[in-house]
């Protein structure tokens, strides 16, 4: 361990401004302490955890150990299909740094019950909760770094960024976009991995401090309250509506071709578990449908079929383009998808002048308040959540009546205290 990492849990805690205290400028006027380069886990690199006998080990140790777990996941983001988790990372006081393969231990429920009860410090957790919960892993209470950051108002809220401007520390994060379904791990992979959670528990416990100076941890315990407790998304419908370049196609026919072209290629990926985008991607989807084109050569002809494309291959996207065509009128998709909210905001005006005023008036206080309480607009309360209560208000907008719409829609209790006061004056100046 050198001299540095030895003392990472005791160094200060730096402004939310981003750099060293007083912007790198030290008390006598000369420059600021340089970040110091974190190169090497503390007990080294552990070796990778990949059958049961070793897991049992890893089990016995964090349930020994003492203090929070730091825990982090490691995906193949555009190689495989899914987001499935390809390593683990987990620190614990008393048990160290633990690097555990999901590929050879599929089936991490048990390493999740022995941390039950512990508090688990993730840095963006609802990135990885979903992996996680995949393999067994379900938290009942936890702390998120970033959204502390978030909270704290830090311009910054990378892992790396938050490590150098709270703790001084600069991480390697060459590594992050790599293919961790790699087998095996490269070395310089699985230290990059380690290092992610070096830091994080003197990354908690220093804004833990900052945010009880600020008067904002209550805040924050609601906020990782409610990412615990919330239950798994359900499945996106048509996702096939989220094919990038969307936008380009008006006519129902084209929609169709879309959704047949993302239907044939989501299956051909999962079939072979690469990303779909390996498959074709999205501007060759949005080329055909734009396009319709009639036979293979036409086909071949747009950007993303080029010669390289296999005669069999474009065969099938070609069939899947004449699915399409032939649909009877009836079975084509709807333009846009079912509105359940408010429409977008840019209609207001015409739909309902009334309420685009609420909605401006609105969205300037609460700009004010977000900026006096130096956080995000999004953290104080969600854009989704003003236009719903802006669209639809109290008849009687008073401070209960606005305070209980809020909760109705999610809104933490620290959000409806801040927020309901400047919305239940913005919602009574637009009504007088």
């Amino acid at each position: 361990m050198t001299d540095a990492q030895d003392t990472a849990a005791d160094t200060p805690l730096r402004t939310p401004g981003g750099g060293p205290p007083d912007d790198g400028v030290a008390a006598d006027g000369g420059p600021g302490p340089d970040p110091i380069p974190l190169l090497e886990p503390r007990e080294g690199v552990p070796p990778v955890v990949a059958d049961a006998e070793a897991l049992a080990r890893v089990i016995e140790a964090f349930a020994a150990g003492t203090g929070p777990v730091a825990v982090d996941a490691e995906r193949a983001s555009g190689y495989r299909y899914g987001q499935r988790a390809y390593l683990v990372q987990l620190r614990r006081e008393g048990a160290g740094t633990a690097l555990v393969d999901p590929v050879g231990c599929p089936d991490l429920s048990a390493l999740g019950d022995a941390l039950a009860d512990t508090e688990w410090i993730l840095h963006a957790a609802t990135q990885d909760l979903p992996c996680l919960r995949d393999i067994g892993m379900v938290p009942t209470e936890l702390f998120d770094t970033e959204l502390a950051g978030r909270l704290a108002g830090f311009p910054r809220v990378g892992l790396g960024a938050m490590v150098e401007s709270v703790l001084g520390y600069v991480l390697e994060k060459g590594h992050s976009a790599v293919d961790w379904s790699t087998r095996p791990l490269p070395e310089p992979w699985l230290r990059y991995a380690a290092l992610d959670v070096e830091l994080l528990v003197d990354l908690r416990d220093a804004l833990e401090k900052e945010l009880d100076r600020q008067g904002k941890l209550e805040w924050a315990r609601q906020e990782f309250d409610a990412i615990a407790s919330a239950p798994p998304p359900p499945p996106r419908k048509d996702p096939w509506r989220r094919t990038s370049g969307m936008h380009k196609v008006r006519r129902r026919r084209q929609m169709a071709v879309v959704r047949e072209l993302w239907t044939a290629r989501d299956r051909i990926a999962q079939r072979r578990d690469v990303s779909p985008g390996k498959v074709l991607s999205d501007a060759a989807i949005v080329e055909a449908a734009l396009a319709l084109p009639v036979n293979v050569q036409t086909l071949t002809a747009l950007p993303g079929f080029g010669s390289r494309t296999g005669r069999r291959q474009l065969e099938q996207w070609q069939a899947a383009v004449d699915r399409a065509r032939a649909l009877p009128e009836a079975q084509l998709p709807q333009p846009g998808q079912a509105v359940t909210g408010p429409p977008p905001p840019r209609a207001w005006a015409d739909k309902d002048p009334v309420a685009a005023a609420r909605l401006s008036a609105a969205r300037t206080a609460i700009s004010a308040l977000a900026e006096s309480l130096n956080l995000p607009q999004e953290n104080l309360i969600t854009p989704d959540t003003v236009r719903r209560v802006c669209w639809e208000p109290p008849q009687d907008p008073t401070p209960e009546t606005v305070a209980e719409v809020l909760d109705q829609y999610g809104a933490r209790p620290w959000q409806v205290e801040q927020v309901t006061p400047v919305l239940v004056k913005a919602l009574r100046v637009t009504q007088a």
